[in-house]
């Protein structure tokens, strides 16, 4: 699984969120991980989530991570919840670390029951895909939801390494389960 910090990230609209998007955009041929700082605004003809049709799903600054496995041909819908949801508890331990105490209901962080996360799982034939942002700022969120963001307790380069460890951790769990897989004996 390849990991790709995109510097000149663009804003996430959901169209993102389709099969082969890293391939298109950066020419890999792999499972990955990219994630780049910038806003988001779901344009409603890329919403996935039915829950979300009517929803204003935006923000002037977040931290995204796009997610892309090729390991299940079609994908499975569930597998990519359960990985969805290990990106989560990633991304709260991390934060743990940065000493911000978080809750989570489902797919969501929230500080001090205010909204921190936004997130999707999806399928295709081809891969599975997850979608999964922070906010940096709450400037530029939907004003029906209470929101929390990243500034309000850490700085630039806490976030900038954050955005690293979260990554890579989440690597680091795919290959150890990868090579669990490998050593175990199935009866």
């Amino acid at each position: 699984m390849q990991y790709i910090k995109w510097k000149d990230g663009n804003k996430y609209d959901g169209s993102q969120i389709t099969p082969s998007w890293a391939f298109q955009e950066f020419k890999i041929k792999s499972s990955t991980i990219i994630s780049w700082i910038g806003p988001m605004n779901i344009k409603s003809d890329n919403l996935i989530d039915y829950e979300d049709i009517g929803l204003e799903i935006k923000g002037n600054k977040m931290l995204h991570f796009i997610v892309e496995h090729f390991d299940q041909q079609p994908g499975n819908l569930k597998l990519a919840y359960h990985r969805q949801r290990l990106l989560v508890m990633i991304t709260r331990d991390k934060l743990l670390e940065y000493g911000i105490k978080t809750t989570q209901d489902g797919d969501d962080i929230f500080i001090d029951d205010k909204k921190l996360s936004v997130s999707i799982a999806t399928a295709s034939i081809s891969s599975m895909k997850i979608h999964f942002a922070l906010n940096i700022t709450c400037e530029g969120t939907p004003r029906d939801v209470e929101t929390s963001s990243l500034e309000d307790n850490m700085d630039v380069e806490e976030i900038n390494n954050l955005q690293d460890s979260i990554a890579n951790e989440y690597i680091d769990m795919i290959t150890t389960i990868e090579k669990d897989i490998t050593k175990t004996k199935i009866f």
